[in-house]
Formats: C-alpha cells, sequence, structure tokens
C-alpha cells in the first residue's frame, strides 16, 4: 500500500487545501485526493512540484507501507 503524506506536511505548514492549490497551480480536487488517500494515479509534475513546494524529497510525500 501506499501511503501519501501530503495532509501531515500541510498540517506542519498550517496549509489548506486552497493555500496549496494557490500556490502551486495545482487542482483542488488532486490535492484533496492526495490528502484523503483516494488518488488513483498521480503525475509526475505534480509530485515534483509538491516536494518542490514543501522542499522535501520524494519518500517525505509517499512511501511504500506493508
Amino acid at each position: 500500500m501506499i501511503k501519501c503524506h501530503l495532509s501531515r506536511l500541510m498540517d506542519e505548514s498550517s496549509l489548506r487545501v486552497a493555500d496549496v492549490a494557490r500556490e502551486t497551480g495545482i487542482h483542488r480536487g488532486t490535492i484533496s485526493r492526495l490528502c484523503n488517500e483516494t488518488a488513483i494515479r498521480v503525475e509526475f509534475d505534480v509530485l515534483e512540484t509538491l516536494c518542490r513546494h514543501f522542499d522535501c524529497d520524494i519518500g517525505d510525500l509517499i512511501e511504500i507501507q506493508d
């Protein structure tokens, strides 16, 4: 199972979905699906944008859990 830590990163930065959408240009629905871990697929450019925005590595954003 893949775990997305976007909601944790947003909480640590006191950001809401609307904030991240406005600051990154990523659609609000995409951010919400990642936060709720209901996304079926994610584009590489979205992952790159989020990593750059939160100044983190891809492993800080998503990870594989057993």
